[in-house]
C-alpha cells in the first residue's frame, strides 16, 4: 500500500518518447538548413558584421551537426536512465548501454527516413552516423555519471 504523500511517478519510457517527438518536430521543414539561417545569420552579423556570407554557412552547418549530436547524447541518456529502471542513475551492464545505443541509433534512421519526405530536407547517412556517435557519447557520459555517483554514495 502506497504512504498517502507519495507522488505518482511517470515512467521513464514517456520521456523517452517525448524527446523522440521533439527529435521528429526538429526534423520538419520549419528546421531546414534554409529555416535556421534566417536566425543563425543575423546573430553571426550581429556579433561580427563584417563576416562572409561562406562563414555564415560553415557557422550554421556545424552548428547544425552539433545539434545532431547533443539530440542523440540525450536520446541515449535518456534510453539508460529508463533501462534502469529507476530515478537515480546506477551502472548498466555493457549489453544495456549497447542497447541504448542501438535504439537511439536506430530512431536516428527512422528520422533520416522521415526527413526523406520533407520538402526542405532530405535524408543523410553522413547524419545517422553524426546521430550514432551522439548516442555512444551520450551512454559514455551516463556509464561515467553512474560509476562516479555509486562510488560515491555506494550500491
Amino acid at each position: 500500500m502506497s504512504s498517502p504523500t507519495a507522488k505518482p511517478t511517470i515512467s521513464p519510457w514517456v520521456w523517452v518518447a517525448a524527446w523522440m517527438g521533439v527529435i521528429f518536430f526538429f526534423s520538419t521543414d520549419l528546421f531546414s538548413g534554409s529555416q535556421t539561417s534566417r536566425i543563425i545569420g543575423p546573430i553571426l552579423k550581429w556579433f561580427a558584421p563584417g563576416i562572409a556570407d561562406e562563414t555564415i554557412a560553415d557557422v550554421q552547418l556545424i552548428v547544425r551537426k552539433i545539434a545532431h549530436l547533443a539530440e542523440y547524447a540525450i536520446l541515449s541518456i535518456l534510453i539508460c536512465r529508463a533501462l534502469a529502471k529507476r530515478d537515480v542513475p546506477r551502472s548498466l551492464p555493457l549489453v544495456a548501454l549497447g542497447q541504448a545505443v542501438l535504439i537511439a541509433a536506430a530512431y536516428a534512421a527512422f528520422d533520416e527516413w522521415h526527413q526523406s519526405w520533407t520538402t526542405e530536407r532530405f535524408g543523410s547517412a553522413l547524419d545517422v552516423g553524426i546521430d550514432s556517435v551522439g548516442a555512444v557519447l551520450g551512454a559514455a557520459f551516463f556509464a561515467w555519471l553512474s560509476r562516479r555517483k555509486t562510488a560515491t554514495t555506494g550500491p
